[in-house]
């Protein structure tokens, strides 16, 4: 792949973790489910429901999560320092810092966790779609995910 196709494909990834975050915080659930692949897992860990499979589970999973945030925008995913390498044409592998803060008013600390999102994305049909994200937690419980191939 010459390298200015490659920046072009890097920035597609970009744009769907940020729209992730978007979509999440902003309670969009259908057009956040439709970022996944139909056979994605969400590696989320046993204080947020452990793995979810398939697109399906995933939706039910973030209505349900959306229910328990209050209004849109009370969380914010604010996603940092990017770092995705393309494995080949249709296959990338994808790391972003996350700081998860709460927004809601007469809060004693705004911070939720800070992890880090370790991501593989698919390209079907044309667009680039998450196809396994994991979170590492950093704080306030550490708990790092078993490192994966790809």
């Amino acid at each position: 792949m010459d390298p200015m196709q490659e920046l072009v494909e890097i920035e597609a990834i970009k744009n769907l973790r940020i729209q992730y975050s978007h979509y999440f915080d902003g309670q969009h659930v259908d057009a956040l489910a439709d970022l996944f692949t139909e056979d994605a897992v969400c590696e989320f860990g046993p204080d947020y429901g452990g793995d979810w499979v398939g697109k399906a589970q995933i939706r039910e999973n973030f209505q349900q999560w959306s229910l328990g945030e209050g209004d849109p925008y009370s969380v914010l995913h604010a996603v940092t320092n990017p770092l995705i390498r393309l494995i080949d044409e249709t296959t990338a592998h994808g790391r972003w810092y996350l700081l998860d803060l709460r927004t809601t008013e007469g809060v004693d600390n705004p911070l939720i966790l800070f992890g880090i999102y370790d991501d593989v994305y698919r390209k079907v049909d044309g667009n680039w779609l998450i196809h396994r994200t994991r979170i590492d937690f950093l704080w306030p419980k550490r708990h790092m995910g078993e490192p994966r191939s790809l």
